[in-house]
């Protein structure tokens, strides 16, 4: 059992983080693509009235690119997670909810996580320039006249949502192998996840 769950926590990992690790992991994917946060969307908004969408475009692009970023150093403290896994955990996992890996990987990883993204989307945003833009947009929309001035922490923000992009993947992954939808590709899977099924 524990050995069949590593394979498909392994599996997880491969198939949906390395995804996210693409060019356009996160700013392709409607699953868990990057919007503004609430503050923004009115920033969004204003620009995009006064003939500045295509700016507005490349600020989101940027958080975007920013996550992916940081989902590299994703995978490391994945497959440390899962190697620790002990047998008690393996059972509960198998026999529990239908997202019980997703939710023993997140507690597991969550806090290791979002220390290492948050450098890397830091670094990131100085890389893909999208501190420059995304002071550029603020000071742009904070000159129009009559609007509530903002600054908000986008550091936090995209740290916060590419790990729910992360963990909403990982779920899909999750979620195929359980219901048999073919994932189950190795000899090992299809004994442990029969098990499951014959609850």
């Amino acid at each position: 059992i524990g050995n069949g769950l590593r394979q498909a926590l392994d599996n997880g990992i491969k198939n949906q983080v390395s995804k996210l690790t693409a060019t356009d992991g996160f700013y392709k994917n409607n699953l868990v693509k990057i919007l503004l946060p609430a503050e923004l969307q009115k920033v969004d908004d204003g620009l995009r009235k006064i003939g500045l969408g295509n700016l507005a475009d490349q600020g989101v692009k940027a958080l975007n690119r920013a996550a992916e970023d940081a989902v590299k150093t994703a995978t490391p403290i994945f497959v440390n997670a899962v190697k620790k896994m002990s047998f008690a955990d393996a059972k509960n996992i198998l026999l529990g909810d239908k997202n019980a890996a997703t939710s023993y990987l997140q507690n597991r990883t969550t806090n290791q996580l979002t220390s290492s993204f948050t450098p890397v989307i830091k670094n990131s945003f100085g890389k893909v320039g999208a501190d420059k833009i995304w002071a550029n947009l603020i000071t742009k929309y904070n000159s129009i006249p009559f609007v509530k001035r903002v600054n908000p922490d986008l550091t936090q923000y995209v740290t916060n949502q590419a790990l729910k992009g992360v963990f909403t993947m990982i779920e899909v992954e999750e979620k195929g192998i359980r219901e048999k939808a073919g994932l189950r590709n190795t000899a090992l899977l299809k004994q442990v996840f029969a098990l499951q099924d014959n609850r």
